[in-house]
């Protein structure tokens, strides 16, 4: 990683920003990380495999960093946390290992869609509702789903499983803190494969800066998390997945390249 560094220090500082922007998002919100790093990585004309590669090693750092200042700032519901953890962990091995024999691409649509039926009421609870914390009952099943959306699919932990929980009723800032340091395991048993199989040659300038930018910009999301109003957190949460999931709904329809 040194090397890379020393031989791209001009070229790595788009990438440093992407990656502070995309954290500073999903720290504050519990998601999107993924999908906006990716994005902004093809519109910079890098290739999806290498864009691919890069987020997910990047990811492994970044939710470390996340995890810890989440914890810090007291955002993490630890019951809520046990209660993901493993569900988690368990759907995302179990995608890994079915990658191959289930077409992703067949469902990922449909999942869009309702993730950004979902972002719509968020917004429209934000303005109107004010929230009201509940234990949330559906955890492990949510878990299941998301880690092998996850896997399976290039992204939709914190979508589909941050969502969710806000659907339920869970407090915003310790359902995104939650979630955030949950991540960091599931993350981690998804690109143990990924990173034996390439080594340390996943490690581009694509990498470095994202890993950079994000594992700076990690404390600022969580302390966001933290201090910004449950109505505002649920109307953000709303906005980011709405749009995440339309851009994806009409990348997959073809409307875009």
């Amino acid at each position: 990683m040194i090397d890379v560094l020393t031989n791209h220090a001009d070229d790595i500082w788009p990438f440093i920003l992407i990656g502070f922007g995309a954290q500073i998002v999903d720290g504050a919100l519990g998601m999107a990380y993924g999908v906006i790093s990716s994005t902004l990585l093809l519109a910079l004309g890098v290739s999806p495999s290498r864009a691919s590669a890069s987020v997910h090693v990047a990811e492994t750092f970044t939710t470390a960093v996340s995890a810890i200042s989440h914890i810090l700032h007291k955002n993490v519901d630890w019951r809520l946390f046990a209660r993901l953890i493993i569900p988690g962990v368990i759907g995302g091995v179990a995608g890994a290992y079915l990658l191959s024999n289930i077409d992703g691409a067949v469902i990922k649509p449909f999942v869009q869609i309702y993730l950004a039926l979902i972002g719509v009421y968020l917004i429209w609870r934000g303005f109107h509702l004010p929230p009201k914390a509940r234990d949330p009952k559906l955890v492990a099943p949510l878990g299941l789903v998301g880690g092998f959306m996850d896997a399976s699919g290039g992204g939709g932990w914190g979508p589909i499983v941050t969502s969710n929980l806000l659907l339920q009723g869970a407090s915003p800032r310790h359902t995104i803190g939650t979630v955030n340091s949950v991540e960091f395991f599931l993350t981690l048993s998804i690109s143990i494969t990924f990173l034996l199989h390439l080594g340390w040659e996943a490690f581009t300038a694509y990498t470095a800066g994202l890993l950079i930018g994000g594992v700076v910009a990690a404390p600022f999301g969580a302390m966001l998390a933290r201090r910004v109003a449950p109505r505002i957190l649920f109307t953000a949460v709303g906005i980011i997945l709405t749009l995440t999931s339309l851009f994806g709904v009409v990348k997959q329809l073809g409307f875009i390249g």
